[in-house]
């Protein structure tokens, strides 16, 4: 068709300042099956939209496979929504969090995304214990053991009284996204030490936000997951306080209770 025959508006369309009032960013593995659709079941779609990109990853799930992605954090956050900022920007790796550092993972994604607030799985979790008053925890993972003794130490060293600490002994994050939701609900049950005021089940890749909220009414103590946690923290971060149901007592709290 000859370009010179289509009609341009004789005004330009009103814009919104953002398609969506708030930005939550998400760095998640080359691998990850589970974060994506995790973040869309639990942030408000009209009150946040979630803006992904993937970092290269190779498995078995071990502190030195984990590790090698630091260098690689930075190039992936710069791939979100480019010289636009982020209300809240996550690390959906929790184990690679612990191995590489809170601290190290902030700078890497900070130095592709400057003046962002940076979320990671096991610093939410610390943050979730502090909302909901907890100190004595029982930890459940799908790791092997060399990978959760580190996750084990992380939590310890922030002062956390572990009670009990279960593995399910998986070396591949995509097998780890393949174990059934009522699996882990039933090995939650037999995790939950009987003096723990509250379980955090580690990984991104597992499904248990999806069950957090039946394994709360069944052990009768909250559940904090990985990426529930990581919700939680990025809704605060920006701005939504308010409770959502469905997800776990975490998500029902409002900010400062």
């Amino acid at each position: 068709m000859d370009p010179t025959l289509i009609r341009v508006t004789p005004a330009p369309p009103a814009l919104d300042e953002r398609p969506v009032p708030r930005r939550i960013g998400l760095v998640a593995l080359a691998t990850d099956h589970t974060s994506e659709r995790d973040f869309a079941r639990m942030v408000p779609p009209d009150e946040a939209g979630v803006y992904v990109a993937r970092v290269a990853y190779a498995n078995p799930t071990t502190p030195a496979n984990l590790r090698r992605m630091r260098p690689r954090l930075a190039a992936a956050a710069g791939l979100i929504l480019p010289d636009e900022p982020l209300d809240a920007l996550c690390y959906s790796c929790t184990s690679a969090s612990v191995a590489i550092g809170d601290e190290a993972v902030e700078a890497a994604l900070q130095a592709g995304k400057p003046g962002v607030p940076v979320v990671t799985p096991p610093a939410a979790a610390r943050a979730a214990f502090r909302a909901l008053g907890v100190r004595r925890i029982s930890l459940l993972t799908p790791y092997t053991r060399e990978t959760t003794a580190p996750m084990a130490d992380y939590f310890a060293g922030h002062g956390y009284e572990l009670r009990s600490v279960t593995c399910f002994g998986l070396k591949d994050d995509r097998v780890m996204a393949r174990v059934r939701p009522e699996a882990i609900a039933a090995a939650a049950g037999a995790a939950m030490a009987s003096d723990a005021e509250a379980l955090f089940i580690a990984c991104t890749a597992l499904r248990a936000a999806e069950v957090a909220e039946r394994v709360e009414a069944a052990i009768g103590r909250p559940v904090v997951t990985s990426n529930q946690a990581g919700v939680w923290r990025c809704l605060r971060l920006a701005g939504i306080d308010r409770p959502l149901a469905g997800h776990g007592r975490l998500l029902r709290l409002r900010a400062g209770e």
